[in-house]
């Protein structure tokens, strides 16, 4: 059921300062990815919740950040941690209620931080009340018209209506089953097939989105993150793939359910209710799209001066540890920008993907997290806008060995689907503390995925202080970021000469020089060191303001002022 929002609740704060009305904030802002699961437990049960989320406020003010985007926090069944919601307008009883996510929106405000809330429109749970009343009702119910209902092929209809597959593996379609027992139509599920995916053809899905929009800006949120954003348009007669390869979310080929045409119409029409709740420069209201597409070109499509404000930068994140490739990426993702005046957006992990402290350690979890605190400063150092997931910034490896009987993700339990290993990123992570569960809640109990005993040294509380933890290395980099004019702002970067492997860029009077490299290698200081991500040479770089030779270790990147 909707809840509704009366009086404060009891605790609650009722007054508010509004962020700062910087002028298109969201251009150049660092934005942090709560998982509210993850994130801290306000009650003590074991799962993290809006309360916990309220409390850890001011450490993600301390911690320098612009605004916070929430993983969904909706009523669900928790089929897919969330993203399968039952209710738009409420709260899941796991995570608390809609006074909370009042309280958090509030207190959020009163500290200075904008907050992004997740909206999941390509597909609702099966729980949701227009699918239950469109299997009550059975063939011809109106309802079923607001999802991609079909018969099936083959003699009996036992056959799927076409060939394509859920990312999560196995058909994307499910036969239902007739008020009267017998064997019915089937439904469309690009994930799992407690997620029915709306049809974006029918009238009352639009209106329905339009409401839910106004009543999150109503409550005072600044943004919604859209997910699966290039997925809501399917081409018209649902025609067959063609091959059986197994789908994933980021591909080079055109797919007849993802990346359509028809989805900037919707955009354009949210991006009118967005705006109409600007009250001046420095109070947009901002959509950030989810777009897995083939390429930067077709990304841009979803942030042009009409539609959303920023798109994922997911190319960026799947590039390897590869200066040139990384280089590539970089000019891609600004030329397509470009031209639609849309800031580039820069992250490295999120929920859904392996931490890039573990995706770059090739030959050791140091060296991965040598190459993860460099590339914080590289994407730091760039033009637009930057997300951060959290744990990133305590240096946390993927966790690759949890028990199968703890495992929650949907694609786990299926075959031939994705890794099914999206659990390991989303480990509840460390406060405090030197044993699980580090401070996540006050009970001091499990949480809800465990923790491994090594984190003890990766708490908040271990680094804070620690001029050489990454948590340190986050904040002072993101304090500079706030305080250089040439950081966060522009479009593009001017490219220096550098030795192979290395990457070096100016930004008025600020360089970045970064080594993809297994060496050290020699290059000028361009001037005076500002901040590095790896200890440095002991004997360098003495007032390197004359480009005296400077080497640069391995895995390393090093701020400068010149």
């Amino acid at each position: 059921m909707t809840q509704h929002l009366a009086d404060p609740a009891v605790g609650a704060a009722v007054t508010s300062d509004t962020p700062v009305r910087t002028p298109d904030w969201w251009r150049d802002a660092v934005i942090y990815q709560v998982y509210p699961r993850s994130f801290a437990d306000g009650n003590g049960d074991g799962m993290g919740d809006l309360e916990g989320v309220r409390s850890r406020l001011p450490y993600l003010k301390d911690l320098g950040v612009d605004a916070v985007w929430l993983s969904p926090f909706y009523a669900s069944p928790q089929a897919d941690a969330g993203y399968d919601v039952a209710d738009y307008r409420a709260i899941d009883p796991m995570f608390g209620t809609l006074h909370d996510a009042d309280a958090v929106i509030r207190e959020a405000h009163r500290l200075g931080l904008r907050v992004i809330v997740d909206l999941v429109p390509n597909h609702c749970s099966d729980r949701h009340a227009w699918f239950r009343q469109a299997l009550r009702e059975g063939p011809g119910s109106p309802l079923r018209a607001r999802f991609h209902f079909r018969p099936g092929r083959g003699a009996d209809g036992e056959l799927p209506p076409n060939d394509w597959e859920s990312i999560f593996g196995g058909p994307a379609w499910t036969r239902t089953t007739n008020p009267d027992g017998t064997p019915g139509e089937w439904y469309l599920h690009l994930f799992a097939p407690e997620q029915p995916d709306f049809n974006w053809d029918h009238p009352a899905v639009h209106d329905e989105f339009r409401s839910i929009l106004r009543f999150w800006l109503d409550l005072g949120t600044d943004g919604f993150r859209i997910d699966v954003a290039h997925g809501l348009v399917k081409a018209a007669g649902l025609p067959d793939l063609g091959h059986s390869e197994q789908l994933k979310l980021l591909g080079n080929q055109a797919m007849p359910f993802f990346d359509q045409d028809g989805v900037h119409e919707i955009y354009r029409g949210w991006r009118k209710i967005l705006d109409e709740y600007a009250d001046g420069p420095g109070t947009e209201r901002i959509g950030v799209a989810e777009a897995w597409t083939p390429s930067p070109g077709r990304t841009a499509l979803y942030v042009r001066p009409d539609e959303l404000h920023q798109a994922f930068n997911f190319h960026f994140l799947g590039t390897p540890w590869e200066a040139a490739r990384m280089r590539e990426v970089i000019d891609s993702s600004l030329d397509s920008m470009r031209p639609v005046g849309a800031p580039t957006t820069w992250v490295l992990s999120n929920h859904d993907v392996v931490r890039h402290a573990t995706r770059y350690a090739e030959d050791s979890p140091e060296q991965g997290l040598r190459r993860a605190r460099a590339a914080a400063l590289l994407m730091l150092a760039l033009p637009g806008s930057v997300y951060v997931y959290q744990g990133e910034e305590l240096g946390l490896p993927e966790v690759t060995d949890l028990p199968d009987e703890v495992r929650q993700d949907p694609a786990f339990f299926r075959g031939d689907g994705q890794d099914g290993l999206r659990d390991g990123c989303r480990v509840p992570i460390p406060w405090s503390g030197t044993e699980p569960p580090y401070g996540f809640g006050p009970a001091g109990g499990p949480s809800w995925l465990p923790q491994p005993d090594s984190w003890a040294g990766l708490s908040v509380e271990a680094q804070t202080g620690d001029p050489d933890s990454t948590l340190e290395l986050y904040r002072a980099a993101i304090a500079l970021r706030r305080d250089l004019s040439a950081l966060g702002a522009g479009d593009a970067v001017e490219w220096l000469p550098a030795p192979e492997g290395v990457l070096a860029f100016r930004r008025a009077d600020f360089v970045c020089t970064v080594n993809t490299t297994g060496g050290p290698v020699t290059l000028p200081a361009p001037g005076r060191v500002l901040l590095a991500s790896g200890p440095l040479p002991a004997d360098g770089p003495d007032g390197a303001a004359d480009g005296a030779g400077f080497e640069l270790p391995a895995d390393t990147a090093v701020w400068w002022a010149v």
